[in-house]
């Protein structure tokens, strides 16, 4: 789609450690029984995506890749809302069993939480 607002490019990919590292050295964060999402600014007019889900939470590499694929779109349909915040989600355990729409729920409402409370007064 035009209008860059529905599409993932690099430059929204959290892409080495040391951006990890700034998102997990003083985060913002939200969980719940699925995700646990940590935010923090980054200086930039738009927002960046990291993913942590391990194996540990979902066995199987398909599980892993549906769990982030559905990260990874409810982002790309948010990114306008989402401000200029670096965004790490990490799964928890016994998501891979969750059906897409519970997980697509509960992202939402971690980017509205976090979007609202991170944004500059």
């Amino acid at each position: 789609m035009n209008g860059g607002v529905c599409c993932f490019p690099r430059r929204a990919r959290l892409s080495d450690s040391s951006a990890f590292a700034h998102v997990f050295a003083r985060p913002v964060k939200s969980s719940d029984r699925y995700f646990t999402v940590l935010v923090r600014s980054n200086g930039l007019m738009h927002p960046r995506l990291g993913m942590a889900i391990s194996r540990k939470v979902a066995k199987s590499a398909v599980a892993r890749n549906r769990i982030k694929r559905i990260v990874r779109e409810s982002f790309r349909h948010h990114q306008s809302q989402l401000g200029g915040m670096d965004w790490v989600v990490m799964g928890r355990a016994g998501i891979a069993q969750q059906k897409n729409a519970a997980l697509f729920t509960s992202l939402q409402q971690h980017w509205q939480r976090l979007a609202l409370s991170c944004a500059p007064s």
